[in-house]
Protein backbone atom coordinates (compact mmCIF):
# COMPACT_ATOMS: atom_id res chain seq x y z
CA UNK A 1 0.00 0.00 0.00
CA UNK A 2 1.25 3.00 -0.95
CA UNK A 3 2.43 5.61 2.03
CA UNK A 4 -0.02 8.37 1.35
CA UNK A 5 -3.06 5.78 1.64
CA UNK A 6 -1.59 4.52 4.74
CA UNK A 7 -1.64 8.29 6.42
CA UNK A 8 -4.73 8.71 5.16
CA UNK A 9 -6.05 5.82 6.84
CA UNK A 10 -3.87 6.80 10.30
CA UNK A 11 -5.78 10.40 10.03
CA UNK A 12 -8.96 9.34 9.37
CA UNK A 13 -8.50 6.81 12.48
CA UNK A 14 -7.08 9.55 14.38
CA UNK A 15 -9.65 12.09 12.86
CA UNK A 16 -12.44 8.67 14.34
CA UNK A 17 -11.60 8.67 17.82
CA UNK A 18 -11.10 12.48 18.23
CA UNK A 19 -14.72 12.05 17.37
CA UNK A 20 -15.72 9.07 19.10
CA UNK A 21 -13.49 8.76 21.92
CA UNK A 22 -12.96 12.29 23.25
CA UNK A 23 -15.91 14.47 22.08
CA UNK A 24 -18.84 12.09 22.80
CA UNK A 25 -17.76 10.66 25.90
CA UNK A 26 -16.99 14.37 27.30
CA UNK A 27 -19.26 15.18 30.22
CA UNK A 28 -20.85 18.13 29.01
CA UNK A 29 -21.40 16.48 25.24
CA UNK A 30 -23.48 13.80 27.30
CA UNK A 31 -25.68 16.13 29.02
CA UNK A 32 -26.07 18.05 26.22
CA UNK A 33 -27.86 14.94 24.47
CA UNK A 34 -29.37 13.75 27.20
CA UNK A 35 -31.36 17.55 27.54
CA UNK A 36 -32.18 17.33 23.36
CA UNK A 37 -33.18 13.45 23.72
CA UNK A 38 -35.44 14.99 26.91
CA UNK A 39 -36.93 17.78 24.80
CA UNK A 40 -37.91 15.71 21.85
CA UNK A 41 -39.54 13.48 24.50
CA UNK A 42 -41.56 16.45 26.24
CA UNK A 43 -42.54 17.98 22.77
CA UNK A 44 -43.55 14.60 21.13
CA UNK A 45 -45.57 13.90 25.08
CA UNK A 46 -47.26 17.60 24.68
CA UNK A 47 -47.84 17.24 20.61
CA UNK A 48 -48.46 14.42 19.80
CA UNK A 49 -46.70 11.38 17.40
CA UNK A 50 -46.86 14.14 14.66
CA UNK A 51 -44.87 16.63 16.20
CA UNK A 52 -42.41 13.54 16.50
CA UNK A 53 -42.54 12.67 12.97
CA UNK A 54 -41.89 16.34 11.94
CA UNK A 55 -38.62 16.28 14.34
CA UNK A 56 -37.62 13.42 12.53
CA UNK A 57 -37.78 14.57 9.31
CA UNK A 58 -35.93 17.30 9.93
CA UNK A 59 -33.05 15.68 11.54
CA UNK A 60 -32.99 13.31 8.28
CA UNK A 61 -33.92 15.94 5.69
CA UNK A 62 -31.74 18.75 5.99
CA UNK A 63 -28.12 16.17 5.51
CA UNK A 64 -30.35 14.42 2.68
CA UNK A 65 -31.02 17.69 1.05
CA UNK A 66 -27.97 18.79 1.00
CA UNK A 67 -27.19 15.77 -0.56
CA UNK A 68 -29.36 15.80 -3.21
CA UNK A 69 -28.27 19.33 -4.23
CA UNK A 70 -24.48 18.40 -4.20
CA UNK A 71 -25.12 14.72 -5.25
CA UNK A 72 -27.77 15.07 -7.97
CA UNK A 73 -27.20 11.34 -8.90
CA UNK A 74 -28.15 10.80 -5.26
CA UNK A 75 -31.16 12.65 -5.29
CA UNK A 76 -32.46 11.16 -8.58
CA UNK A 77 -32.25 7.89 -7.00
CA UNK A 78 -34.18 9.31 -3.80
CA UNK A 79 -36.81 11.23 -5.79
CA UNK A 80 -37.96 7.45 -7.82
CA UNK A 81 -37.91 5.83 -4.56
CA UNK A 82 -40.14 8.28 -3.22
CA UNK A 83 -42.59 8.68 -5.99
CA UNK A 84 -42.99 4.70 -5.44
CA UNK A 85 -43.42 4.57 -1.54
CA UNK A 86 -44.89 8.02 -1.38
CA UNK A 87 -48.71 6.17 -1.31
CA UNK A 88 -47.93 3.66 0.76
CA UNK A 89 -46.41 5.42 3.87
CA UNK A 90 -49.27 7.79 3.77
CA UNK A 91 -51.35 4.63 4.72
CA UNK A 92 -49.83 4.87 8.16
CA UNK A 93 -50.70 9.01 8.61
CA UNK A 94 -54.28 10.70 9.21
CA UNK A 95 -55.99 11.60 5.62
CA UNK A 96 -55.28 15.41 5.75
CA UNK A 97 -51.23 15.19 5.88
CA UNK A 98 -49.45 16.84 2.97
CA UNK A 99 -47.26 14.39 2.56
CA UNK A 100 -46.85 15.39 -1.50
CA UNK A 101 -45.10 18.10 -0.02
CA UNK A 102 -42.21 15.25 0.29
CA UNK A 103 -41.75 14.89 -3.76
CA UNK A 104 -42.24 19.05 -4.43
CA UNK A 105 -38.92 19.45 -1.84
CA UNK A 106 -37.21 16.84 -3.58
CA UNK A 107 -38.15 18.42 -7.32
CA UNK A 108 -37.33 21.70 -5.78
CA UNK A 109 -34.17 20.96 -4.29
CA UNK A 110 -33.17 18.96 -7.82
CA UNK A 111 -34.23 22.26 -9.49
CA UNK A 112 -31.55 24.13 -7.72
CA UNK A 113 -28.93 21.34 -8.40
CA UNK A 114 -29.48 21.97 -11.92
CA UNK A 115 -29.22 25.73 -11.62
CA UNK A 116 -26.19 25.47 -8.86
CA UNK A 117 -24.20 23.15 -11.42
CA UNK A 118 -25.10 25.76 -14.61
CA UNK A 119 -22.33 28.04 -12.81
CA UNK A 120 -19.29 25.58 -13.73
CA UNK A 121 -21.15 23.86 -16.28
CA UNK A 122 -22.56 25.40 -18.95
CA UNK A 123 -23.51 22.87 -21.95
CA UNK A 124 -26.85 23.44 -23.03
CA UNK A 125 -26.31 21.15 -26.06
CA UNK A 126 -27.68 18.27 -24.36
CA UNK A 127 -31.16 20.08 -24.61
CA UNK A 128 -30.94 20.45 -28.41
CA UNK A 129 -33.87 18.68 -29.65
CA UNK A 130 -37.37 18.28 -30.73
CA UNK A 131 -38.10 17.13 -27.55
CA UNK A 132 -36.94 19.60 -25.20
CA UNK A 133 -38.37 22.34 -27.34
CA UNK A 134 -41.95 21.10 -26.91
CA UNK A 135 -41.82 20.37 -23.26
CA UNK A 136 -41.02 24.23 -23.38
CA UNK A 137 -44.09 24.84 -25.52
CA UNK A 138 -46.30 23.02 -23.66
CA UNK A 139 -45.25 24.04 -20.24
CA UNK A 140 -45.33 27.90 -21.55
CA UNK A 141 -48.95 27.09 -22.64
CA UNK A 142 -49.46 25.71 -18.79
CA UNK A 143 -47.97 28.49 -17.39
CA UNK A 144 -50.21 30.40 -19.55
CA UNK A 145 -53.28 28.95 -18.13
CA UNK A 146 -52.94 31.24 -14.89
CA UNK A 147 -54.85 34.28 -17.19
CA UNK A 148 -57.64 31.96 -18.49
CA UNK A 149 -60.72 34.31 -18.19
CA UNK A 150 -62.56 30.84 -17.81
CA UNK A 151 -61.31 29.84 -15.05
CA UNK A 152 -63.28 30.04 -11.58
CA UNK A 153 -60.48 30.86 -9.17
CA UNK A 154 -56.77 31.12 -9.85
CA UNK A 155 -56.16 28.77 -6.78
CA UNK A 156 -57.21 25.53 -8.96
CA UNK A 157 -54.20 26.58 -11.17
CA UNK A 158 -51.37 27.23 -8.58
CA UNK A 159 -52.33 23.59 -7.17
CA UNK A 160 -52.01 22.18 -10.25
CA UNK A 161 -49.05 23.87 -11.95
CA UNK A 162 -47.10 23.53 -9.03
CA UNK A 163 -47.38 19.35 -9.16
CA UNK A 164 -47.56 19.73 -12.88
CA UNK A 165 -45.05 22.22 -13.92
CA UNK A 166 -42.23 21.07 -11.70
CA UNK A 167 -42.68 17.03 -12.40
CA UNK A 168 -42.15 18.12 -16.05
CA UNK A 169 -38.87 19.96 -15.53
CA UNK A 170 -37.68 16.71 -14.08
CA UNK A 171 -37.22 15.96 -17.46
CA UNK A 172 -34.13 18.71 -17.74
CA UNK A 173 -32.96 17.54 -14.38
CA UNK A 174 -32.72 13.86 -16.07
CA UNK A 175 -31.28 14.88 -19.01
CA UNK A 176 -28.85 16.74 -17.85
CA UNK A 177 -27.37 14.42 -14.96
CA UNK A 178 -27.82 11.34 -16.72
CA UNK A 179 -24.35 11.24 -18.23
CA UNK A 180 -22.98 7.25 -17.79
CA UNK A 181 -24.27 3.94 -19.04
CA UNK A 182 -23.56 3.11 -15.13
CA UNK A 183 -25.84 5.06 -14.06
CA UNK A 184 -28.06 4.63 -16.52
CA UNK A 185 -27.95 0.85 -15.83
CA UNK A 186 -28.71 1.45 -12.41
CA UNK A 187 -31.47 3.39 -12.77
CA UNK A 188 -33.26 0.61 -14.80
CA UNK A 189 -32.44 -2.22 -11.86
CA UNK A 190 -33.80 0.57 -9.38
CA UNK A 191 -37.14 0.61 -11.36
CA UNK A 192 -37.76 -2.94 -11.68
CA UNK A 193 -36.73 -3.59 -8.20
CA UNK A 194 -39.16 -1.20 -6.85
CA UNK A 195 -41.84 -2.43 -9.37
CA UNK A 196 -41.76 -5.67 -8.14
CA UNK A 197 -42.02 -4.80 -4.32
CA UNK A 198 -44.89 -3.13 -5.38
CA UNK A 199 -46.19 -6.20 -7.46
CA UNK A 200 -45.25 -8.21 -3.94
CA UNK A 201 -47.63 -6.25 -1.86
CA UNK A 202 -49.91 -6.53 -4.71
CA UNK A 203 -49.88 -10.24 -4.33
CA UNK A 204 -49.78 -10.13 -0.82
CA UNK A 205 -52.89 -8.39 -1.05
CA UNK A 206 -54.39 -10.80 -3.40
CA UNK A 207 -53.38 -14.34 -1.28
CA UNK A 208 -52.81 -12.84 2.11
CA UNK A 209 -55.44 -10.49 2.66
CA UNK A 210 -55.02 -7.09 3.75
CA UNK A 211 -52.86 -5.58 6.43
CA UNK A 212 -54.44 -3.38 9.15
CA UNK A 213 -53.43 -0.44 8.03
CA UNK A 214 -54.91 -1.45 4.68
CA UNK A 215 -58.17 -2.44 6.13
CA UNK A 216 -57.99 1.28 7.95
CA UNK A 217 -57.18 2.99 4.70
CA UNK A 218 -59.81 1.40 2.61
CA UNK A 219 -62.70 1.82 4.70
CA UNK A 220 -61.21 5.68 6.26
CA UNK A 221 -63.92 6.93 3.36
CA UNK A 222 -67.44 5.50 2.66
CA UNK A 223 -67.20 5.81 -1.33
CA UNK A 224 -63.80 4.22 -1.46
CA UNK A 225 -64.70 0.08 -0.69
CA UNK A 226 -67.70 0.11 -2.61
CA UNK A 227 -65.56 1.83 -5.69
CA UNK A 228 -62.96 -0.68 -5.19
CA UNK A 229 -65.03 -4.13 -4.65
CA UNK A 230 -66.37 -5.14 -7.73
CA UNK A 231 -67.89 -8.08 -9.07
CA UNK A 232 -67.59 -10.11 -5.31
CA UNK A 233 -63.25 -9.48 -5.97
CA UNK A 234 -61.43 -6.72 -4.48
CA UNK A 235 -59.65 -4.80 -6.47
CA UNK A 236 -55.55 -4.62 -5.24
CA UNK A 237 -53.55 -1.82 -5.47
CA UNK A 238 -50.35 -2.66 -3.99
CA UNK A 239 -47.95 0.62 -3.00
CA UNK A 240 -50.12 2.66 -4.94
CA UNK A 241 -52.68 5.14 -5.10
CA UNK A 242 -54.76 3.13 -7.10
CA UNK A 243 -55.83 0.13 -8.65
CA UNK A 244 -54.72 1.89 -12.16
CA UNK A 245 -51.47 3.02 -11.28
CA UNK A 246 -50.78 0.04 -9.61
CA UNK A 247 -52.04 -2.10 -13.44
CA UNK A 248 -50.03 0.88 -15.14
CA UNK A 249 -46.51 0.49 -13.22
CA UNK A 250 -47.45 -3.41 -13.29
CA UNK A 251 -47.40 -3.08 -17.30
CA UNK A 252 -44.64 -0.73 -17.64
CA UNK A 253 -42.49 -2.57 -15.82
CA UNK A 254 -43.37 -5.79 -17.91
CA UNK A 255 -42.82 -4.11 -20.97
CA UNK A 256 -38.95 -3.12 -19.45
CA UNK A 257 -38.56 -6.97 -18.83
CA UNK A 258 -39.57 -8.11 -22.28
CA UNK A 259 -37.61 -5.31 -24.00
CA UNK A 260 -34.33 -6.38 -22.40
CA UNK A 261 -35.27 -9.80 -23.36
CA UNK A 262 -34.54 -9.75 -26.75
CA UNK A 263 -31.11 -7.58 -25.90
CA UNK A 264 -27.67 -9.65 -26.09
CA UNK A 265 -27.66 -10.73 -22.48
CA UNK A 266 -26.73 -14.12 -20.65
CA UNK A 267 -29.40 -16.86 -20.53
CA UNK A 268 -30.12 -16.60 -16.84
CA UNK A 269 -30.97 -13.04 -16.96
CA UNK A 270 -33.23 -13.75 -20.04
CA UNK A 271 -35.19 -16.30 -17.31
CA UNK A 272 -35.15 -13.58 -14.81
CA UNK A 273 -36.49 -11.29 -16.99
CA UNK A 274 -39.19 -13.60 -18.49
CA UNK A 275 -40.04 -14.61 -14.91
CA UNK A 276 -39.95 -11.06 -13.65
CA UNK A 277 -42.47 -10.04 -16.91
CA UNK A 278 -44.74 -13.09 -16.09
CA UNK A 279 -45.21 -12.32 -12.76
CA UNK A 280 -45.78 -8.19 -13.22
CA UNK A 281 -48.40 -9.90 -15.85
CA UNK A 282 -49.84 -11.77 -13.44
CA UNK A 283 -49.92 -9.09 -10.32
CA UNK A 284 -51.50 -6.28 -12.66
CA UNK A 285 -54.75 -8.54 -13.41
CA UNK A 286 -55.43 -8.27 -9.65
CA UNK A 287 -56.14 -4.57 -9.68
CA UNK A 288 -59.22 -5.17 -12.28
CA UNK A 289 -57.72 -2.27 -14.29
CA UNK A 290 -59.44 -3.25 -17.54
CA UNK A 291 -57.32 -0.64 -19.42
CA UNK A 292 -54.16 -2.10 -18.86
CA UNK A 293 -55.27 -5.36 -20.43
CA UNK A 294 -55.44 -3.92 -23.71
CA UNK A 295 -52.63 -2.14 -23.38
CA UNK A 296 -50.61 -5.46 -23.42
CA UNK A 297 -51.34 -6.57 -26.93
CA UNK A 298 -50.87 -2.71 -28.70
CA UNK A 299 -47.37 -2.62 -26.60
CA UNK A 300 -47.13 -6.12 -28.14
CA UNK A 301 -47.77 -4.98 -31.90
CA UNK A 302 -45.53 -2.04 -31.41
CA UNK A 303 -42.80 -4.56 -30.56
CA UNK A 304 -43.59 -6.64 -33.41
CA UNK A 305 -43.33 -3.96 -35.98
CA UNK A 306 -39.92 -2.01 -34.36
CA UNK A 307 -37.75 -4.90 -34.38
CA UNK A 308 -39.24 -7.28 -37.19
CA UNK A 309 -37.36 -9.96 -35.84
CA UNK A 310 -38.56 -13.88 -36.63
CA UNK A 311 -38.24 -14.90 -33.04
CA UNK A 312 -40.12 -11.78 -31.56
CA UNK A 313 -42.59 -12.08 -34.05
CA UNK A 314 -43.01 -15.96 -33.26
CA UNK A 315 -43.56 -14.80 -29.53
CA UNK A 316 -46.14 -12.26 -30.46
CA UNK A 317 -48.38 -14.50 -32.62
CA UNK A 318 -47.99 -16.96 -30.12
CA UNK A 319 -49.20 -14.48 -27.20
CA UNK A 320 -52.30 -13.37 -29.12
CA UNK A 321 -53.36 -17.35 -29.73
CA UNK A 322 -52.94 -17.33 -25.79
CA UNK A 323 -54.76 -13.36 -25.08
CA UNK A 324 -57.66 -14.77 -27.96
CA UNK A 325 -58.07 -18.16 -25.83
CA UNK A 326 -58.06 -16.24 -22.89
CA UNK A 327 -60.68 -13.86 -23.97
CA UNK A 328 -63.41 -16.60 -25.33
CA UNK A 329 -62.99 -19.29 -22.64
CA UNK A 330 -65.56 -19.68 -20.49
CA UNK A 331 -65.00 -18.91 -17.10
CA UNK A 332 -66.64 -18.10 -13.44
CA UNK A 333 -63.10 -16.40 -11.99
CA UNK A 334 -63.88 -12.97 -11.38
CA UNK A 335 -60.35 -12.27 -12.25
CA UNK A 336 -60.54 -13.42 -15.59
CA UNK A 337 -64.24 -12.40 -16.25
CA UNK A 338 -63.53 -9.05 -15.90
CA UNK A 339 -60.31 -9.50 -17.77
CA UNK A 340 -62.48 -10.66 -20.66
CA UNK A 341 -65.04 -8.01 -20.31
CA UNK A 342 -62.19 -5.16 -21.49
CA UNK A 343 -62.71 -6.39 -24.99
CA UNK A 344 -66.12 -6.62 -24.90
CA UNK A 345 -66.79 -2.57 -24.11
CA UNK A 346 -70.32 -2.70 -25.75
CA UNK A 347 -71.31 -4.74 -22.94
CA UNK A 348 -69.22 -2.72 -20.17
CA UNK A 349 -71.68 -0.24 -18.20
CA UNK A 350 -68.96 2.15 -16.75
CA UNK A 351 -67.58 2.19 -20.90
CA UNK A 352 -71.40 3.43 -21.85
CA UNK A 353 -71.39 5.96 -18.92
CA UNK A 354 -67.45 7.39 -20.16
CA UNK A 355 -69.18 7.80 -23.80
CA UNK A 356 -72.27 9.73 -22.41
CA UNK A 357 -70.10 11.53 -19.97
CA UNK A 358 -67.57 12.54 -23.12
CA UNK A 359 -70.73 13.13 -25.77
CA UNK A 360 -71.94 15.57 -22.80
CA UNK A 361 -69.04 17.90 -22.50
CA UNK A 362 -68.22 17.85 -26.32
CA UNK A 363 -70.01 20.88 -26.83
CA UNK A 364 -68.25 22.76 -23.82
CA UNK A 365 -64.58 21.79 -25.53
CA UNK A 366 -65.47 23.20 -28.85
CA UNK A 367 -67.31 26.17 -27.30
CA UNK A 368 -63.68 26.93 -25.25
CA UNK A 369 -60.74 26.91 -27.07
CA UNK A 370 -58.68 27.22 -24.48
CA UNK A 371 -60.26 25.16 -21.77
CA UNK A 372 -62.18 26.23 -18.39
CA UNK A 373 -58.63 26.64 -16.37
CA UNK A 374 -56.13 24.27 -15.39
CA UNK A 375 -57.19 22.14 -12.26
CA UNK A 376 -60.84 22.88 -12.99
CA UNK A 377 -62.02 19.28 -12.89
CA UNK A 378 -61.01 16.91 -10.16
CA UNK A 379 -59.46 17.21 -6.55
CA UNK A 380 -59.01 21.04 -6.87
CA UNK A 381 -62.14 22.13 -8.84
CA UNK A 382 -63.81 19.95 -6.19
CA UNK A 383 -62.09 22.17 -3.52
CA UNK A 384 -61.94 25.38 -4.45
CA UNK A 385 -65.15 25.63 -7.33
CA UNK A 386 -67.45 22.78 -5.82
CA UNK A 387 -70.54 24.67 -7.85
CA UNK A 388 -68.57 25.16 -10.88
CA UNK A 389 -70.24 23.17 -14.34
CA UNK A 390 -66.15 21.51 -14.48
CA UNK A 391 -66.20 20.57 -10.65
CA UNK A 392 -68.72 17.94 -11.00
CA UNK A 393 -67.43 16.30 -14.66
CA UNK A 394 -65.79 13.39 -14.19
CA UNK A 395 -62.95 13.32 -17.33
CA UNK A 396 -61.78 9.38 -16.58
CA UNK A 397 -59.63 9.87 -19.46
CA UNK A 398 -56.51 12.28 -19.60
CA UNK A 399 -57.10 13.37 -22.81
CA UNK A 400 -60.72 14.62 -22.26
CA UNK A 401 -59.34 15.65 -18.95
CA UNK A 402 -56.57 18.15 -21.30
CA UNK A 403 -59.64 19.08 -23.85
CA UNK A 404 -62.08 20.18 -20.98
CA UNK A 405 -59.42 22.06 -18.89
CA UNK A 406 -56.76 23.45 -21.72
CA UNK A 407 -59.35 23.75 -24.60
CA UNK A 408 -59.09 21.83 -28.29
CA UNK A 409 -56.01 24.01 -28.70
CA UNK A 410 -54.05 22.20 -25.59
CA UNK A 411 -54.93 19.01 -26.66
CA UNK A 412 -53.63 19.54 -30.48
CA UNK A 413 -50.47 20.21 -28.57
CA UNK A 414 -50.54 17.84 -26.13
CA UNK A 415 -51.25 15.37 -29.20
CA UNK A 416 -48.30 16.95 -31.37
CA UNK A 417 -45.95 16.53 -28.77
CA UNK A 418 -46.47 12.86 -27.92
CA UNK A 419 -45.98 12.38 -31.74
CA UNK A 420 -42.72 14.53 -31.73
CA UNK A 421 -41.45 12.17 -28.77
CA UNK A 422 -42.65 9.04 -30.77
CA UNK A 423 -41.17 10.23 -34.12
CA UNK A 424 -37.74 11.15 -32.27
CA UNK A 425 -37.76 7.77 -30.15
CA UNK A 426 -37.80 5.34 -33.02
CA UNK A 427 -34.71 7.60 -35.17
CA UNK A 428 -33.06 6.86 -32.28
CA UNK A 429 -34.00 3.20 -31.67
CA UNK A 430 -32.80 2.93 -35.81
CA UNK A 431 -29.70 4.80 -35.34
CA UNK A 432 -28.54 3.54 -32.22
CA UNK A 433 -25.29 1.14 -32.43
CA UNK A 434 -24.71 0.38 -29.03
CA UNK A 435 -27.30 -3.01 -28.26
CA UNK A 436 -27.73 -2.61 -24.68
CA UNK A 437 -28.47 1.29 -25.27
CA UNK A 438 -30.80 0.26 -28.17
CA UNK A 439 -32.44 -2.37 -25.60
CA UNK A 440 -32.85 0.86 -23.37
CA UNK A 441 -34.24 2.58 -25.91
CA UNK A 442 -36.67 0.18 -27.05
CA UNK A 443 -37.91 -0.19 -23.35
CA UNK A 444 -38.82 3.25 -23.05
CA UNK A 445 -40.48 3.83 -26.34
CA UNK A 446 -42.88 0.77 -25.34
CA UNK A 447 -43.87 2.22 -22.09
CA UNK A 448 -44.19 5.49 -23.54
CA UNK A 449 -46.55 3.94 -26.04
CA UNK A 450 -48.80 2.10 -23.40
CA UNK A 451 -48.70 5.64 -21.40
CA UNK A 452 -49.75 7.29 -24.53
CA UNK A 453 -52.70 4.59 -24.70
CA UNK A 454 -53.28 3.70 -21.36
CA UNK A 455 -54.29 7.55 -21.14
CA UNK A 456 -57.28 7.48 -23.18
CA UNK A 457 -59.49 5.22 -21.14
CA UNK A 458 -58.08 6.31 -17.84
CA UNK A 459 -56.15 9.69 -16.39
CA UNK A 460 -52.54 7.48 -16.97
CA UNK A 461 -50.23 10.43 -15.53
CA UNK A 462 -51.37 12.15 -12.88
CA UNK A 463 -50.21 10.13 -10.20
CA UNK A 464 -47.24 9.15 -8.81
CA UNK A 465 -44.53 7.56 -9.59
CA UNK A 466 -46.36 7.52 -13.72
CA UNK A 467 -45.92 10.48 -14.26
CA UNK A 468 -42.01 10.57 -12.54
CA UNK A 469 -41.35 7.61 -14.97
CA UNK A 470 -43.01 8.93 -17.73
CA UNK A 471 -40.49 11.97 -18.06
CA UNK A 472 -37.92 10.10 -16.89
CA UNK A 473 -38.55 7.64 -19.88
CA UNK A 474 -38.85 10.89 -22.22
CA UNK A 475 -35.19 11.88 -20.85
CA UNK A 476 -33.81 8.14 -21.35
CA UNK A 477 -34.46 8.05 -24.71
CA UNK A 478 -31.99 11.27 -25.47
CA UNK A 479 -29.69 9.79 -23.21
CA UNK A 480 -29.32 6.69 -25.25
CA UNK A 481 -28.60 8.39 -28.19
CA UNK A 482 -26.31 10.94 -26.87
CA UNK A 483 -24.41 7.78 -24.77
CA UNK A 484 -24.16 6.32 -28.21
CA UNK A 485 -22.66 8.80 -30.41
CA UNK A 486 -20.06 9.49 -27.53
CA UNK A 487 -19.29 6.30 -27.59
CA UNK A 488 -18.52 6.44 -31.52
CA UNK A 489 -16.89 9.50 -31.07
CA UNK A 490 -14.40 7.88 -28.71
CA UNK A 491 -13.83 4.71 -30.72
CA UNK A 492 -12.75 7.08 -33.90
CA UNK A 493 -10.36 9.10 -31.53
CA UNK A 494 -8.83 6.38 -30.08
CA UNK A 495 -8.46 4.71 -33.39
CA UNK A 496 -6.97 7.66 -34.69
Amino acid sequence: MPNGSVADNIQKKNLWDKIVAEKLSNPLVIAFLVLVSLGITFIIAREGYVAGVVMVCLMVGVPLAYACVINPEFGISVLIIASFFINYVSRFLPEETPIGLIIDVLTYLLIIGFFVRQKTERDWTRFRNPITYFILIWLGYNLLEVINPNSPTILEWVYTVRTVGFIMLMYFVFLFHIRSKEFLKFLIKLWLVLALIGGLVGFQQEYFGLLPFEHTWLHAIPERFPLLFIGGHLRKWGIFSDPVVFAYNMVAAALLCIALIISKIKPKQKLILGLGAAFFFTVMLYSGTRASYVIIPAAMVMLAILTFNKRVLFFVASAGLILGFLVVIPTSNPTLARFQSAFKPSKDASFEERAKNQERIKPYILSHPIGGGLGSVGVWGQRFAPNSYLAKFPPDSGYVRIAVEMGYIGLLIYCIFNFVIMYKGLNYYYLIKDPELKSYCLAMLLIIFAFDIGNYPQQALVQYPSNILFYLAMAILNVTMRLDLEQRESGILIKG
